[in-house]
Formats: C-alpha cells, structure tokens, sequence
C-alpha cells in the first residue's frame, strides 16, 4: 500500500492502528474522518493550514526590531507580575505601535521616541501618550542587558502636561455626596462603599478581600497594582458597616446580595447605574468614581495634618509623592494661614534686630 506524504505534515498510524495527521510545525491536527487521507479535501486542508501557518509567521515579531523588543519585553517575569490592569494597558501601547514594529533597531533615537510620543498624544490623548512613553521605556530597560539595544531612547522624551482646563478625574467625595450615598445604596452596595471609605483601599482590591485578612482588628493586604503590604485598622465606623452588611457564605468579605463574591465587572456595572440614578436627581454631581474615595481618605488626612509618609503607609503606595498626588485637592488654607502668621512674625521680629543704616551712599 503506498503511503501519502505531504511535506511539513507527520502521518502514521496511533498504536491502535488508526491513521494520523497533523502539521509538524504548528502541532495543526487534521480530522481524517472528515477529510479522508489522500483526497482532495484532505490535500486542500493541508494547503490552508500551510497558508495560515505562513501568514501567522509574516505577522511575528522579527529579531532585531522594535517588535522584536517588545515581544521579548512581555516574556520577561517583570512584564508577567504586573497588575492585570497595567498589562492591558501595556498591550494597548503594543496594539498602537504595530504599524511601525518592523522599525530595525539601529533607527530607534530619542527624536524617533518623542515623534511617536507627539503623534499618540494627537491620536489618544497626553494621558496615554505618556502611557505609551512609560511602556517603551521599560521594553527598552529589559532590553539593555540582553544586548538588543544600547539604551533607553525614551528616558529623555519630555512628558505630556495635563491640560489646565481637563478636570482631575477620581475627585474627592464632599461629605454630602458621602452621606446620600450610604443612605440610599442597596445593603450589599452599601458595604463596599462603606469598607472603601473607611480604609481607602483601591476599588479592586477592596472586593477582593477575604476573611482570612481580617486578624482582629485590623486588615492585611497587599495593593495589587504595587504589590505593597498594607495593615489598616478596623475602626468602629468601619465595624458597624461591616456589622450591618448582609450574611453570606462567600470566602470574600463583600458580597453580591446572592451572597457569591463580586466581580470587579459586575461592581462597576452596579454602581454605574446607581451613580447615574442619583445624578439625574441632582443629589450628587458628575465624576463621582469609587476610586475617588482614595482621594477623600488622603485629601482628609492631608487636611488633618498627617505627613505624606503616613498617607502613603496607609494607602499601600511606595513613595510620598503618590501621597501627594492623591491629596493634591486638600484644602491647606487654614494651615498656611498659621504658616503665614509664623513668616510675618519673623520678619517682623528681623527688622526689629537689624539696626538702622543712617548714613548718606554717594551715587
């Protein structure tokens, strides 16, 4: 009996007799009892495998380009440990840059970055344009000590200002706002927002929760995006919600009201259409956002005089500035009238000590 053979294709026979095939390069197996071994549709099929295997090949990333970089970049650990979040956005900036990822990498310049960068800002807008400068800087830090590159081009690329007249997103809460929401949120709702207010957890992480982090008192957990250890203690505003929130058997310490734990998803999704309800009533106003809740929590410890350290400590963020950042709409007014107080007193006081200078300068 002649044997079939296609090049690039293994056929045989399993241990049980029965013919086999598949693509050798692509591991592509072919149903030989829907297309027989040696008719036309089983020679067809072994032609469109071959096509696609080919188009896949022409669509990889090539050695020695910015593709290249950036295909070795996501199979690094750092890359693998990000946030799913962050790695989303990073695909984005891989997904925006493919029209040019056959650029070789001896053309890659700190003018080519910043062209890339002004372009993306006119086409996405400056938050992600400077997301896209941050996910090149860090393809072309993994790459230097591999030799694929000699530096990083993107480090002297200026980043994007926000536009003064673009409102802060994730506004702080007023205290109104917080009180409307409380009272009319859904007891299941109601909980999140409340373990959110009072502990400034990220939204995400919040839901994420398990009672296995809750010892005592206190909670223990570790900020997703940063991967920072957090202690925050559980005080009795906190308590009582916890207390008031409805029973359920889910590992997680917030629930859906069928008691499954929450999908961040299917959170958003709640609290979009509970948001929209209550700014149609005019009880609160637009950018209301969960994450917000972060920027109220620092913003008032900000006003309370905390430092940034311990904002930072609190909020699972690695450096003050985040700190900073997140309580950047603190109303400082009343302490830098004390400060202002303090400068004229001591003006006041040095004019006092410096003796007065009588005599006549010539011109």
């Amino acid at each position: 009996m002649t044997r079939v053979r296609v090049r690039g294709f293994k056929i045989f026979d399993d241990r049980h007799g029965k013919p086999r095939c598949y693509h050798r390069a692509t591991g592509h197996k072919i149903d030989l009892e829907k297309v027989p071994l040696g008719s036309a549709e089983f020679f067809a099929e072994c032609a469109r495998i071959v096509a696609l295997a080919e188009a896949r090949k022409s669509q990889a990333p090539k050695p020695g380009t910015l593709g290249g970089l950036m295909a070795t970049y996501f199979s690094t650990e750092h890359f693998q440990n990000l946030a799913p979040a962050t790695r989303r956005d990073y695909a984005k900036c891989s997904a925006f840059l493919d029209p040019i990822r056959d650029t070789p990498v001896h053309a890659i310049t700190t003018p080519l970055v910043a062209g890339i960068h002004d372009k993306a800002t006119s086409k996405i807008g400056w938050r992600r344009a400077n997301m896209l400068r941050t996910f090149l800087s860090q393809v072309f830090r993994y790459a230097i000590p591999k030799g694929l590159i000699d530096r990083d081009y993107a480090a002297g690329v200026i980043p994007k200002p926000r536009p003064k007249d673009r409102p802060y997103a994730n506004r702080p809460w007023t205290i109104e706002e917080r009180a409307v929401v409380l009272d009319r949120a859904a007891p299941h709702v109601r909980a999140v927002v409340a373990l959110i207010m009072n502990t400034g957890l990220d939204p995400s992480d919040a839901l994420r929760l398990t009672r296995r982090q809750i010892d005592g008192s206190t909670i223990w957990g570790v900020r997703g995006k940063t991967g920072q250890e957090v202690a925050i203690p559980i005080g009795p505003t906190l308590q009582k919600a916890l207390d008031a929130a409805p029973g359920h058997d889910a590992v997680t310490i917030l629930a859906t009201s069928n008691g499954k734990p929450w999908t961040y998803n299917g959170f958003s999704t709640v609290w979009h259409r509970f948001k929209k309800q209550l700014e149609a009533e005019g009880v609160v106003q637009p950018g209301l956002t969960l994450k917000g809740l972060r920027h109220t929590v620092a913003t008032t410890l900000r006003e309370a005089g905390l430092e940034e350290r311990q904002i930072a400590d609190l909020l699972g963020q690695k450096t003050p500035s985040m700190a900073r950042h997140y309580s950047r709409s603190a109303n400082l007014a009343d302490r830098n009238r004390i400060t202002m107080e303090t400068l004229e007193k001591e003006n006041e006081r040095r004019l006092k000590v410096v003796k007065p200078f009588n005599k006549t300068v010539k011109p």
